[in-house]
């Protein structure tokens, strides 16, 4: 082949729609999930793996008391029975535009009336 031959031949090639458009978006998709694969493994090898005791959480003022399962539930369950769901009143909160102690004040003002 002499380099005019081959000269035609890479002129022709690139003028191909699918090397000039498609092996560009290919290459970026399939190198894409390989940088994000990088990203992925650093995330989860710098992650703790460990969990805070007991002891730890105390330490730094934390006070983490375990509840079953169950037991929280039933807790949460007792406590819906005790509230009286049919009577409750809907309070608006002051929109962005309005200060919210005037709000207050008018609540209290509609309340006591």
């Amino acid at each position: 082949m002499s380099a005019t031959n081959v000269f035609q031949w890479l002129r022709n090639v690139s003028r191909r729609r699918f090397i000039r458009l498609g092996a560009p978006f290919l290459l970026l998709i399939v190198g894409g999930s390989f940088g994000l694969e990088k990203f992925t493994v650093i995330r989860y090898q710098f992650r703790k793996g460990k969990k805070l005791t007991e002891e730890e959480a105390a330490k730094h003022g934390l006070n983490l008391k375990e509840t079953k399962g169950t037991e929280a539930i039933e807790k949460a369950y007792e406590k819906l029975q005790r509230d009286d769901l049919d009577n409750w009143q809907n309070v608006r909160g002051p929109r962005p535009w309005e200060d919210s102690k005037t709000v207050q004040d008018l609540q209290r003002q509609n309340k006591v009336n």
